[in-house]
């Protein structure tokens, strides 16, 4: 025979209503859960008994999942009523104020300003987000100076590398001049080149002239011809 249906009212005998909340309880528990994790989900579940008692679960924090639900709740309630739309932005806009006053009092104390009415407790946690704070700074610090050393560590190899390919043509330039001079300074070829060298020279020697030449006017004579008026122009070397 099949289970009968249940008829959904409440429980008078308070043992059986008791017996019967506890198991549906733990039954609507896992069942939240398994929503969540199945459908990826967000769900919030909250539960109070007839005594009081509360009981919840939450996929991720309940504060968080309360806090969508008035927000959809609010966005939900401007769509129809469009009235309380300027209301709506007002409060945002206070938040928001709210919001940027804290941000600049904690800038103020994290640079050591208005710390006077902050408690032990405040003032200890201050310092351990200065602490982290100081901490990654110096993180960061190493890590840059590290790729700058790496960088300059390549530079160096690249500059060392170009140092020996010069040394290596410069050795070959050497060798080669080197090469040059035996050549040149050879016995055979030494005394040919002073031969060549005797021979220009004397050839100098034979045809060597007097750079100074003097041109002078001889004076004109007398000679008895038949042109006593003709002169004879004499050029004399000296």
């Amino acid at each position: 025979m099949g289970r009968g249906k249940i008829v959904i009212r409440r429980i008078d005998n308070s043992t059986n209503r008791q017996v019967t909340f506890s198991k549906r309880r733990s039954g609507l528990m896992k069942k939240a859960k398994e929503l969540s994790i199945l459908c990826d989900a967000e769900v919030g579940l909250i539960i109070f008994s007839s005594t009081g008692k509360l009981y919840d679960f939450a996929s991720t924090s309940m504060q968080t999942v309360i806090e969508r639900y008035n927000k959809m709740k609010e966005e939900h309630y401007l769509l129809m009523n469009p009235n309380s739309e300027i209301k709506f932005w007002q409060r945002e806009a206070e938040n928001l104020r709210r919001q940027l006053q804290y941000l600049q009092g904690y800038h103020k104390q994290l640079l050591g300003e208005e710390l006077a009415g902050l408690s032990i407790k405040d003032l200890h946690n201050l310092e351990n987000q200065l602490e982290m704070s100081l901490k990654g700074v110096r993180v960061k610090k190493e890590q840059v100076l590290k790729e700058e050393i790496k960088e300059l560590n390549l530079k160096g190899n690249l500059f060392q590398q170009e140092n020996m390919e010069l040394h290596k043509k410069i050795n070959l330039a050497r060798e080669k001049n080197a090469e040059l001079q035996k050549k040149l300074f050879s016995p055979g070829r030494v005394s040919e080149v002073d031969r060549v060298s005797h021979i220009t020279y004397g050839i100098n020697k034979e045809y060597e002239l007097d750079p100074t030449i003097n041109l002078e006017l001889s004076q004109p004579r007398n000679q008895k011809t038949n042109a006593p008026n003709a002169m004879n122009l004499g050029l004399q070397l000296h």
